[in-house]
């Protein structure tokens, strides 16, 4: 089983490496460069991670609340099959994935309020031939509405156990990063988990694995599916930009973390990189390519090599990100920054024409916090009948 302290001792070994790094601008275009070159033309979907990010995040709004509506309200893609055990019912701007195994179905993330998930999930799975009331188990990603929204009513609506990481699970309690009068609250306290551990129900086994970075109890799960007669490994990444502002710390476990699951996902065979946001993965367009592909052929296996890239890329935008932040530091310039990037003051703001937005990763501050700190561009319980938690030594 994966250690808990592996995570420490990585990030760690991570900051060491980074602690006699002097800055330069030139440094993070070369960042930057490396990452547009890893990516190519297959995984240029991942590049507005590399995009700056301001160093404070911005406090909740009626512009940012309309922004968040207009992602909301875009026309959802059609609900389909990645693979044969595997099915897509999310929204244009962020996904919901349904494992199916032999004693019911897995849902991965409940879109951002009960409303949409009664439309998109409840309504695509039934499209799909999948019956909602199969649903055994709610697996949230990460602690933030979009991810969350949902999952409360379908707890309720069919008696589906909440799954969230330790950690998350305690911010959703106490004080929500990001918070949206759009958003639904956040689902009671449920089943939580710590890295490595496992989830089996039937069939199919989910590996948790605590990524932290995007939030501190990041979840990207790890799980098998089949293709024809073909086995495949998926990993859905957790959190992918970097909604946190001048974290350093963060930023060091987002490096570290990409390092970790880039060896883990060549020791496991992983070839199947998906994300919980359609546009982090090219989820839409391969769902219709698979649609129209010759037997044996499926969009969605990318490939180890293409999962070790992704993981390269989102490592070295983090890097360049790190570097402007020691930039702004170093020079003192730090509301010069974040003007740039359209952050009027550190007591935050918002701006409607952030790239975050248009690439529809919508994060919202907190306005109890203090102060607010980036809005960028982008206790377990029992373990029910069916489930087997395997815990980490």
């Amino acid at each position: 089983m994966i250690r808990t302290i592996l995570l420490g001792s990585v990030a760690l070994a991570a900051l060491v490496a980074c602690s006699t790094f002097t800055p330069s601008q030139v440094s993070v275009d070369q960042y930057v460069d490396d990452a547009r070159r890893i990516a190519g033309e297959d995984l240029k979907f991942l590049m507005p991670v590399c995009n700056p990010q301001p160093a404070v995040r911005a406090v909740p709004s009626q512009a940012m609340d309309e922004s968040l509506a207009k992602l909301i309200n875009q026309p959802p893609p059609e609900p389909g099959q990645a693979f044969d055990n595997l099915y897509y019912v999310g929204s244009a701007w962020v996904s919901a994935w349904v494992l199916k195994t032999s004693e019911g179905l897995i849902l991965i993330d409940a879109l951002n309020n009960a409303k949409e998930a009664a439309d998109l999930i409840e309504g695509g799975m039934r499209r799909l031939g999948l019956d909602p009331a199969q649903i055994r188990y709610v697996l949230v990603t990460h602690g933030h509405g979009d991810h969350y929204g949902g999952a409360q009513m379908i707890a309720e609506r069919y008696g589906a156990r909440i799954v969230a990481s330790e950690i998350d699970w305690q911010m959703m309690e106490t004080g929500l990063e990001f918070d949206s009068k759009l958003w639904d609250r956040p689902p009671k306290r449920d089943i939580a988990v710590r890295d490595g551990e496992t989830l089996t129900l039937g069939d199919s086994t989910v590996r948790f694995m605590i990524t932290p970075g995007h939030t501190l109890g990041t979840i990207s799960p790890v799980f098998d599916v089949r293709d024809g007669g073909q086995m495949h490994k998926a990993m859905i990444w957790g959190g992918t930009s970097f909604n946190f502002g001048r974290d350093m710390g963060r930023l060091d476990g987002y490096i570290a973390q990409t390092e970790r699951m880039r060896e883990l996902a060549s020791k496991w065979g992983i070839d199947g990189p998906l994300s919980n946001h359609p546009g982090f993965d090219g989820t839409v367009a391969k769902l219709k390519a698979r649609a129209n592909a010759a037997p044996g052929s499926n969009p969605f296996v990318s490939g180890q090599s293409v999962v070790d890239r992704a993981m390269r890329v989102l490592n070295t935008c983090a890097r360049a990100q790190k570097t402007r932040f020691l930039l702004t530091a170093q020079a003192g310039a730090e509301n010069i920054y974040a003007a740039a990037v359209g952050v009027q003051d550190q007591r935050g703001s918002h701006h409607d024409d952030d790239d975050h937005v248009h690439a529809g990763i919508l994060a919202l501050g907190n306005i109890n916090h203090a102060p607010p700190i980036a809005f960028p561009f982008s206790v377990d319980t029992p373990a029910p009948v069916g489930l087997t938690v395997h815990r980490a030594p």
